[in-house]
């Protein structure tokens, strides 16, 4: 079970946010103030923290500042009632990972806290696991069952990105620039090229789709609704 920090000065707000976790499954360690919660850090595994932006003593922003200059890459979720982009600009610079804008809506709060458990995981672990599909980033090798295969270093590249962001749309540019390197004078049909391979590899695979978007570029689905976070 994940242990998520909420971080904020307001009581109703704090156990509002609480009892929202822990129905949805979460361990939940409540902190006041910035000084509060790393005192609580010290003593406690964290797997994620909620936190507020305005807070006595020591303030959202420089509590993350303070994590990040201690090389600490938990996953933040900074909440607040400012909502200007220079404030967002701010927050991203000291090193928050995502951003709501209070009043919160709960159900996309805990959907934001899934998606950045399983990026932290992924990161962390090298390895995405998608239902019964297993892709190592360490060996390039995606394993299904008892089939294991190493794909071609762009081709993996290209389907561990969709894959670590279920639903979300890519550019061809995007995909070009992230994985044949930006000065790179391939032509964007390259990915084309590539996602048809994929599709042809994973024909057969039940536990994720790439899907074309017109217009604009691809996306992964995944299909087995066991594989989001709880």
């Amino acid at each position: 079970m994940f242990c998520i920090m909420v971080v904020e000065d307001d009581y109703n707000t704090r156990k509002l946010m609480e009892t929202v976790l822990i129905q949805n499954g979460y361990e939940v360690i409540l902190a006041k103030d910035g000084v509060d919660a790393l005192e609580k850090m010290d003593n406690h595994h964290v797997d994620l923290i909620v936190l507020d932006l305005m807070m006595p003593r020591m303030d959202g922003y420089e509590f993350t500042e303070t994590l990040r200059q201690c090389n600490n890459s938990i996953p933040i979720l900074m909440v607040t009632a400012k909502e200007t982009p220079a404030d967002k600009r701010k927050g991203f610079i000291v090193g928050t990972d995502d951003y709501m804008v209070k009043p919160v809506d709960e159900e996309e709060m805990v959907l934001r806290i899934a998606a950045l458990l399983r990026r932290s995981r992924i990161v962390n672990e090298h390895k995405l696991t998608i239902g019964s599909t297993i892709l190592d980033y360490d060996s390039f090798t995606v394993t299904v069952g008892d089939n294991i295969q190493e794909l071609p270093n762009k081709e993996f590249l290209l389907i561990y990105k969709l894959l670590s962001y279920n639903n979300k749309i890519f550019t061809r540019r995007s995909l070009m620039d992230e994985i044949w390197d930006m000065n790179s004078e391939t032509d964007e049909r390259t990915i084309d090229v590539h996602i048809n391979r994929l599709r042809d590899r994973f024909k057969d695979n039940k536990d994720f789709e790439i899907i074309t978007v017109r217009g604009l570029g691809y996306k992964a689905v995944i299909r087995n609704e066991q594989n989001k976070i709880t």
